[in-house]
């Protein structure tokens, strides 16, 4: 029996819709492809799911309270801002590493939710943001990064982070550790106090 089979029905729904939705697009889209792709009559579904809608939002949402619950747990401990933006960044590209088709949905097709579920959709992206920038907050105040736009830094960080979808393969050659530890070091090069990095620096 494989893992897809030991899942539930709404489940397997969900993960099929996720692929369908990353290849074809939200809106190209239909209940009658993710029934065909599971071999199951359309009506089945409604069983499980009430709309492609539901599935969205779905998605999104859990996504959303992945990404949260990791950034809280970073904030939660106590780490200086270097250590706290690394893990912040490794939690992100586990999350995204861990299913590419879930990821997509929610980095591209976030904007097709329903109006109400977009607008709280929205306040849980700015949440996040906010505890990015709450990490740069932190390194300025500790006089361990430069003094820099904070809302520049933190979505050139997600915009990096966010990539990885685009080209991440899971027998690729590097694991998700090892992709976060690159763009860790590749952001702090630019964040970073040049008298913390430089050897040769006397005050």
């Amino acid at each position: 029996m494989t893992e897809f089979q030991t899942i539930s029905r709404k489940e397997q729904i969900i993960l099929t819709a996720a692929q369908l939705f990353k290849q074809k697009g939200y809106e190209a889209s239909s209940m009658r492809d993710i029934a065909l792709v599971l071999n199951i009559e359309a009506a089945s579904l409604y069983h499980h799911i009430k709309s492609k809608e539901e599935i969205l939002e779905l998605i999104c949402f859990s996504m959303a309270q992945k990404f949260l619950s990791a950034i809280a747990e970073v904030n939660d401990i106590y780490f200086n801002a270097e250590e706290k933006l690394r893990k912040a960044i490794l939690h992100h590209v586990e999350i995204i590493t861990e299913d590419i088709n879930k990821s997509a949905v929610f980095l591209r097709e976030w904007r097709s939710l329903p109006e109400n579920s977009l607008k709280e959709f929205m306040l849980l992206r700015n949440q996040y943001e906010s505890e990015f920038t709450h990490i740069i907050e932190n390194g300025m105040q500790e006089d361990i990064f430069e003094n820099v736009d904070k809302k520049f830094a933190v979505l050139s960080i997600l915009s990096s982070v966010n990539w990885i979808n685009e080209w991440y393969q899971a027998d690729g050659k590097m694991n998700a550790e090892e992709i976060a530890k690159k763009i860790s070091d590749f952001v702090m090069g630019g964040l970073r106090k040049k008298m913390i990095t430089d050897p040769h620096y006397r005050p």
